[in-house]
């Protein structure tokens, strides 16, 4: 893969040069590839990627906590079923339902029907995880998903009846998806971002880690850490606290890039 570097707003006084970092796959590399590397699609055609503290689940890890048992009783009477896209049928009604939902959770016109009808048709759904009640017999969500088999499956927008608020189906829905591709004996399954409290509910599977920005953790400790470092204004690079180092990985720099996901050798040329 190629890198770029994307430069975001700098804070000059601290010594603060952000940069966005994206992968371009080259030829012959697949998306699952890349994705292990800490980086999500940027784009629905998978032709850029993004690096970014994300949460995966180690599905071989994984086990349902009592937790999510109450979840999963909590959806009882709710069948799930997988389709590849090519056999799914994104019906006008289907579209209103999905835009229904992103408009009261995303805000008015954020998803527009056009990004829904390019969403639909892209690469980046490979799938779509839909549910369907059993006792009315009415489609209450879907979740559209990336899979490569075996390797990974990247749970992306998920669309459903917030009537069903009250069973807690969104979770539902995630612990569902969690429990089947473990089952299915995928090695991760990636449930996206996490830069805030809100989005912590990704972290409550066993065999839960994220990327930060260097390595997958699976210390959720230093995630907390992370979030709450968020909400102050910093004045160094992650890296250069040495709370951070001594707290999660190592006093020495230099020992702490050993972990380091990414070697780019400088040898001969």
């Amino acid at each position: 893969m190629r890198l770029l570097f994307s430069e975001a707003n700098s804070d000059y006084d601290h010594y603060i040069f952000p940069y966005a970092i994206w992968a371009l796959p080259e030829e012959g590399e697949e998306p699952w590839q890349i994705m292990e590397k800490g980086f999500l699609p940027g784009a629905y055609n998978l032709e850029r990627f993004y690096l970014c503290r994300q949460i995966r689940v180690d599905l071989a890890s994984f086990e349902l906590s009592s937790e999510n048992r109450r979840i999963l009783r909590k959806g009882e009477g709710i069948e799930q079923r997988l389709v590849p896209r090519k056999d799914f049928e994104f019906t006008p009604e289907r579209r209103e339902f999905f835009k229904t939902y992103a408009d009261i959770k995303f805000g008015k016109d954020i998803m527009t029907n056009e990004k829904l009808d390019r969403l639909f048709a892209a690469p980046v759904v490979s799938h779509v995880l839909l549910f369907t009640d059993n006792k009315t017999g009415r489609e209450v969500g879907a979740v559209t998903l990336y899979l490569a088999p075996k390797k990974l499956a990247y749970y992306y927008y998920s669309f459903y009846d917030l009537n069903y608020y009250a069973r807690n189906l969104g979770m539902y829905m995630m612990t569902s998806a969690v429990d089947t591709f473990s089952r299915a004996e995928y090695r991760h399954l990636y449930l996206g971002t996490c830069y805030s409290r809100a989005a912590l509910y990704k972290a409550q599977f066993k065999g839960a880690e994220f990327f930060n920005g260097f390595t997958w953790s699976k210390n959720l400790k230093e995630l907390n850490y992370m979030i709450e470092r968020d909400q102050s204004t910093a004045t160094q690079h992650l890296c250069e606290s040495v709370e951070y180092r001594e707290l999660f990985w190592d006093v020495s720099v230099q020992k702490t890039a050993e972990r380091s996901a990414f070697r780019i050798s400088l040898k001969g040329g």
